[in-house]
């Protein structure tokens, strides 16, 4: 028999109950994701903040994070620009890119792939490491000597990634522009006078706060799920792992899905 045959993949009614069982199975895990992150984010409000252990997670999640948005926005502010320039260049448009690059970056590009970049580097590490005690047993032990995991671990670093996501944004918008600026000097030909001052007519202090505003939830977004993987990691090695990996695509899928729904309600706004 062929490998292509159809028997090889058993009759239609073990493909059909497969199918189904593999829907009911992934809408039970979304529904105790869901579930759990909304318990986890509730307690999370509930518990007082460390201020020694919070600033040492704010320090990892902003100073460490730097480099790695300095380069992504200054390309993206680079893209940007020569899209626009070759685009408009058909219309006779080439004066409206530094308005356009200018909105494209504060409003969604600067606020949504800082947060992505960001989200999957740290919310993959905050996985790792509380999802390493949590298979070593420190998490157990923390509990039997009295203490709140939540207040320990988690939130210190929803605190800290919620705090430096709006901080992170502004400064890829920031980098950003002078990134599509070297653009429009060397290809378009544009002064810097007249690319500034055209940007500062199209972008104003609302885009800015529009921006900033959505990742104060990217960021508590970050925290939450990179903590509650983490909390519920179980397996040795492989499940710190796996959890990693599932807090990674988890962190994209939230913050681009919500990015959708907050801007409607800013817009609405």
């Amino acid at each position: 028999m062929s490998v292509f045959e159809p028997g090889d993949y058993g009759s239609p009614e073990q493909i059909a109950r497969g199918f189904f069982q593999a829907i009911g199975w992934r809408s039970r895990y979304l529904a105790q994701f869901f579930g759990g992150t909304s318990l986890l984010a509730v307690d999370t409000f509930r518990r007082p903040f460390q201020p020694r252990e919070t600033l040492r997670q704010t320090y990892l999640v902003g100073v460490k994070s730097i480099t790695i948005v300095a380069v992504t926005s200054t390309f993206v502010g680079m893209v940007l620009a020569l899209q626009f320039a070759y685009g408009l260049a058909r219309f006779g448009a080439k004066l409206y890119v530094a308005k356009l690059v200018g909105l494209g970056l504060v409003r969604e590009m600067g606020p949504v792939l800082t947060s992505l970049l960001v989200g999957g580097k740290v919310g993959a590490g905050m996985t790792a490491e509380i999802g390493s005690m949590s298979v070593t047993e420190q998490i157990d032990a923390i509990r039997a000597l009295g203490a709140n995991p939540v207040r320990k671990l988690v939130v210190p670093r929803v605190l800290a990634t919620t705090l430096m996501m709006p901080i992170l944004a502004i400064y890829a918008d920031f980098i950003g522009v002078f990134g599509g600026f070297f653009v429009c000097a060397t290809d378009v030909g544009m002064g810097p006078r007249f690319y500034f001052s055209s940007m500062a007519e199209s972008v104003h202090m609302h885009d800015i706060v529009h921006g900033a505003v959505k990742t104060l939830f990217f960021g508590f977004f970050i925290g939450v799920i990179g903590s509650f993987n983490g909390l519920r990691t179980q397996g040795g090695t492989e499940g710190v792992g796996s959890s990693t990996t599932l807090t990674v695509v988890m962190v994209s899928i939230t913050i681009l899905v919500s990015d959708f729904f907050l801007s409607k309600l800013f817009w609405i706004l």
